[in-house]
Order: structure tokens, then sequence, then C-alpha cells
């Protein structure tokens, strides 16, 4: 398939809503004029950065400016696709897929080009950045590299879960209101019984030990251990 492939369709299209459309005009792949409006329309055989930077450099002409690709074979409601559609409309362009079904092709806006509302998409994800900052406010301090991928992850969980395995380790037995009396906070019987990590043996009801994988695992993390012994001394 060519990108000129894409010009027929895209033309019956806004041709049936009323403009005059032209092909190839000063650098635009697409021009199409309705009185006063002036709609651009930028062709790519893919969904690419060049695509859409071509397509926000014709922004200096118009506010109508649209990016037009093949119909994608994968399911447009993956999490990837959704993700892409949420930067082209945070760029403030429309979107059309050509598709060919059989010997025909059909041009189909799916969305129009408008102003993207930040305030809007900011509100609708309250509950994110509160998550956020929950995580960011349970680390100690920055264990991990950004940009990590097959890397373990620092979690504030998983600080949480060393912090009540130093105690356990430097106290011996002890019982959830105890630790948390330490500083180990409100998650602390939830991490014991749920024993993710398996560091943790109930020894009687309500009382704890670290296991021997618990003192294994513990080894590993100096930084942390240190840190938290520091805070009992503090708190002493």
């Amino acid at each position: 398939m060519q990108e000129v492939d894409l010009y027929k369709p895209i033309h019956k299209y806004f041709t049936r809503e009323g403009y005059e459309v032209y092909g190839e005009v000063k650098d635009c792949d697409i021009a199409a004029v309705k009185g006063n409006e002036l709609v651009i329309i930028e062709l790519k055989r893919t969904l690419s950065v060049d695509l859409l930077i071509q397509a926000t450099k014709r922004q200096k002409l118009s506010d109508q400016v649209y990016i037009a690709i093949p119909r994608p074979k994968h399911r447009l409601n993956s999490r990837q696709w959704q993700d892409k559609c949420h930067l082209v409309r945070r760029l403030e362009l429309g979107l059309i897929l050509v598709s060919f079904p059989g010997k025909s092709s059909k041009a189909e806006v799916l969305f129009h080009p408008t102003p993207f509302n930040r305030n809007l998409s900011k509100s609708r994800n309250t509950r994110k950045r509160e998550v956020l900052l929950k995580e960011i406010e349970g680390r100690s301090a920055d264990y991990n590299v950004g940009g990590s991928r097959r890397t373990k992850i620092m979690t504030a969980y998983k600080e949480n879960c060393i912090q009540i395995a130093t105690y356990l380790d430097q106290f011996g037995s002890l019982s959830p209101k105890a630790l948390v009396d330490l500083g180990t906070g409100k998650k602390t019987s939830s991490i014991l019984t749920k024993n993710f990590y398996g560091w943790y043996v109930r020894v009687k009801r309500g009382t704890y030990i670290l296991s021997e994988l618990g003192k294994e695992e513990l080894i590993k993390y100096p930084e942390l251990v240190e840190y938290f012994l520091q805070q009992i001394k503090k708190d002493s």
C-alpha cells in the first residue's frame, strides 16, 4: 500500500461533506476548502513521529488538521492504540482511518481536531495522581534507577516489608501492635497476614518472627536496614 492509495477515499469523504478538495498543495498532502474553512490532511502508511511533526507544522496554517493512516489490523481498544490516540488528541489533531474492504475503500473520521482540555484530563486522573504521591511519600529514599525495566523495583510496599523484617530480626518475636508502635504503619497487620515474600512466620496467635528466607533476603538491603535501625534510635 502507498500513501496515494489513501487519497481517493478521503477525497470522496470531504467532497460529500461539501468541501472542494485538492491534492499536493504547497507541501500539504490534501487541502480541502469550504467557504473560509481550510482543512489540511497529512497522509502516512503508519502513525509515526514524522507524521505528527508534519501535521503540527500544518497547524500554523489551520486549526483543522487531520492525520490519515490505513486502519490498523490490531484491535482499536488495545492500551497501546489508546495511548497513541491520546497523544494525537493532545496535539489537537484529528485522525482519519482508511480501510479497504474487498475492492472498495472507506475513510472514517475517528475523531476531529478539538482543543485539548488539560484541566479536564487532570481531573479525570486525580486518583492516579494521589496514588503516585502516596507511593513517593512511602519511600524513604531513591533506590531505583530511572528507566529500569528488567531490574526489581523498590516500592513503598517492599520498603515497608523490609522495615518489618528489620525489627523482627532486631527484637525477635513481635505482635503487629508492637511493630506499629515502632513505626511500621497501618498496613503492618495486612503485610504479615498476606506474607507476600514469605519472610514472616506466625509462631502463635498475634505473634510473628522472621523466617530463614527473610533473614537471607534482609542481607541484600543493608542501606535500608541501617536506615530503619537509625529511625528507632531517633524515636527512643
